[in-house]
């Protein structure tokens, strides 16, 4: 039997997609660890997988407050090394120690989970792939430096725009980080950075061998050099959960009226002032039924949602395999599943959205041509309301959203990573043995 382990920064936003690729290698008959927080114990359990504890000091991602009055480019660095270098050494042992206690074939896991990298510092590491979960962060000379929310410019102009726009990225604005990352894995006796920017550094030479990227072609910018390591094999389907029963409601979902759903998410729906409660305003008078899912899982009352007009309705949780062939229009906040899972069925899309990865999944909606972005995780109602009725009326964007559809319909998502992997794994049982990078 073939085995892995699966590492998970321990964040509701990773552990969830990252599990479902956890549970494509656990229904292919492969031995699954993961290793993630303690409290998605039950979670890993579900899946069939064996769940590992990271230490204390290596499960704080959501303990971090980054918010505070803190901004600009200091802060920025210091967000960046708190949340992704401090805790990599803990995470680093609990990894080693894992591989000690079980030898696998394989290591998988989220792109953010730096420790993996680390396992270049031994003598010999095995297979190693990453999930993409987030946009392609891969620097390119076609493309603006990840983290902007900035779209490609054509032409040798464009490319020039994009060198000068890297150099500050890695020279001035992230200096500081881009050389404590550098000290810090020359400090594993790994090579620095050099010229890399800090989010290459994995896909240097013999450093990976698979970067996985969860989406199709057609919704990620074009990059004449991008690395061989590099395949997309589309976008994870999150299966519904089998406890699910529809609401009370869902028989009005009858095609008389365009159904708008709207929400924020798992992970940034505390403050339902931001892109829910605009909406119910914005769209309280028109000819539409509102759907709001609050994403809460966890208990946590709803009641702070603001009234809802008589034209809405709401539910904590709304599969989006259910739902999405109902829905004419989406509102959102830019979680990269979400998008993925409207465009599936062809949904246009209305996206404000301007923390975390959402600056980079807002771009790539408009670029892309199957929505409207707002550019602000803080739209007001009329913003809302003229976007609804543009993606509504405007039938560009729902041909945009069907073209990307069918090719998700035809990409092999896990499944596909999984086969990948196992031919990678056959591969090097097939080879003399290497070491590390």
């Amino acid at each position: 039997m073939s085995s892995i382990l699966v590492c998970i920064n321990p964040t509701e936003s990773h552990v969830g997609p990252v599990l479902t690729v956890a549970k494509g290698f656990v229904d292919k008959g492969w031995r699954v660890r993961v290793l993630t927080g303690a409290r998605f114990a039950d979670r890993v359990d579900a899946t069939g997988a064996t769940a590992i504890a990271l230490p204390p000091e290596g499960d704080v991602l959501d303990s971090i407050d980054l918010k505070g009055n803190a901004r600009g480019v200091k802060a920025l660095n210091d967000g960046i090394y708190r949340t992704f270098i401090e805790p990599t050494p803990p995470q680093f042992q609990a990894l080693c120690e894992a591989l000690d206690a079980e030898p696998v074939d394989a290591v998988t896991g989220d792109p953010s989970f730096l420790a993996m990298s680390l396992l270049n510092s031994l003598p010999a590491r095995p297979v190693l792939a990453t999930c993409g979960i987030f946009p392609l962060m891969v620097s390119s000379v076609d493309t603006p430096p990840f983290g902007l929310g900035a779209t490609p410019k054509r032409g040798a102009i464009g490319r020039l725009q994009h060198r000068m726009m890297s150099w500050t990225a890695r020279k001035v604005i992230l200096a500081r980080v881009q050389r404590q990352i550098d000290e810090f894995y020359r400090s594993f006796g790994l090579p620095g950075l050099g010229s890399t920017f800090f989010t290459d550094y994995m896909l240097r030479d013999g450093m990976i061998d698979l970067l996985g990227q969860f989406t199709v072609p057609a919704f990620e910018y074009p990059r004449s050099d991008l690395p061989s390591v590099v395949r997309f094999f589309g976008p994870l389907s999150v299966p519904a959960r089998p406890d699910w029963r529809p609401p009370e409601w869902w028989s009005e979902l009858d095609g008389s009226r365009p159904v708008v759903h709207v929400s924020q998410g798992t992970v940034a729906n505390t403050d339902f002032g931001e892109l829910v409660g605009p909406t119910l305003e914005a769209l309280a008078d028109e000819p539409v039924l509102v759907v709001v899912a609050t994403g809460r899982t966890d208990g946590r009352p709803i009641g702070d949602l603001p009234p809802l007009p008589a034209n809405a309705r709401v539910a904590e949780f709304l599969p989006h395999a259910e739902l999405m062939p109902k829905v004419s229009a989406f509102v959102t906040n830019g979680g990269y599943g979400g998008l993925h899972e409207a465009m599936r069925h062809g949904v246009p899309i209305v996206v404000a959205g301007d923390t975390e990865d959402k600056l980079e999944t807002s771009a790539r909606v408009a670029w892309s041509g199957v929505g409207v972005n707002l550019k602000t995780g803080h739209p007001t109602r009329e913003a809302i309301r003229a976007a609804v009725s543009d993606v509504l009326a405007n039938p560009r964007f729902r041909d945009a959203s069907s073209r990307i559809g069918e090719e998700i319909a035809a990409s092999p998502g896990a499944a596909g990573f999984v086969d990948a992997v196992e031919e990678l794994v056959a591969a090097r049982a097939s080879a003399p043995a290497s070491g590390g990078a």
